[in-house]
């Protein structure tokens, strides 16, 4: 049997990249998957044997609706994965106030808005498991260190790091068996990468981008989508029973430097 098998995962932007490889860890450790998406998600939600649900991470309607089709669905839930996010990369004179807005809307109410609604669902039934329920929310090292032409995802990566601790603390100090960490990727191979890359170098330029890329880590790599993957299912697991309000930096050795 599986680290995670009885247990309910919600995976938010699950239909690719790194949602789509959290989804299929957490599934290959025996948890039973609901893959959220604004895009269809039905392709990955099938690879896994789980379900999709529709689901724009900054309406708060259908934060209510995913997590009470989870519950519906699957009977219950335990872990949440907040991934869903956006980035792209803007010097700040270009940067509007909408698109900063924008940013700010995705990649940090949507975890706002999941912490809110996956807390209370997932203390139900956090005495089942001896680490109790899992929240894990992607960060990123654009929430530990600065880099240009980031500054609206700086920002939100920033407020999800420090999000995390006060959920964590919450949950710790009120009693609640639900642990909140954060995980801390650094430059990874995905399609998002992908098109940010072609954003700022042109599709000539796109393998040049991912070279430059590369060497930013001391391993000589971009990150694979399964290093985070793996990451997001220790989180998940009782292997990490111990851990919450935890930043979990997977990097390639970048913030080292």
């Amino acid at each position: 049997m599986g680290e995670l098998t009885g247990r309910v995962a919600l995976v938010t932007g699950g239909a690719r990249g790194l949602g789509a490889a959290a989804a299929k860890a957490l599934a290959a450790d025996g948890a039973k998957v609901v893959v959220s998406d604004i895009s269809d998600g039905s392709e990955t939600a099938a690879s896994i044997d789980g379900a999709y649900v529709k689901h724009d991470v900054t309406n708060e309607d259908d934060w209510i609706a995913a997590v009470a089709f989870t519950k519906q669905r699957c009977g219950g839930l335990d872990i949440l994965v907040n991934n869903a996010g956006i980035f792209w990369m803007k010097p700040i004179a270009l940067e509007t106030l909408e698109s900063f807005r924008r940013m700010q809307q995705v990649n940090v109410e949507g975890v706002f808005l999941g912490l809110k609604h996956a807390i209370p669902a997932i203390a139900e039934r956090g005495d089942k498991w001896d680490g109790g329920g899992s929240i894990v929310n992607l960060s990123s090292v654009a929430g530990i260190v600065g880099a240009p032409m980031t500054l609206a995802y700086n920002a939100s990566k920033g407020a999800v790091r420090l999000m995390t601790k006060a959920a964590a603390l919450e949950c710790a100090r009120g009693g609640m068996k639900v642990r909140v960490n954060s995980v801390h990727p650094g430059i990874i191979d995905t399609p998002m990468m992908a098109e940010a890359a072609e954003s700022i170098a042109g599709a000539s330029g796109v393998n040049d981008a991912r070279e430059r890329f590369a060497s930013f880590h001391p391993l000589g790599r971009m990150g694979r989508d399964t290093d985070i993957a793996n990451a997001v299912a220790f989180l998940a697991s009782d292997k990490a029973a111990f851990m919450t309000g935890s930043e979990l930096v997977v990097d390639g050795g970048m913030t080292a430097m």
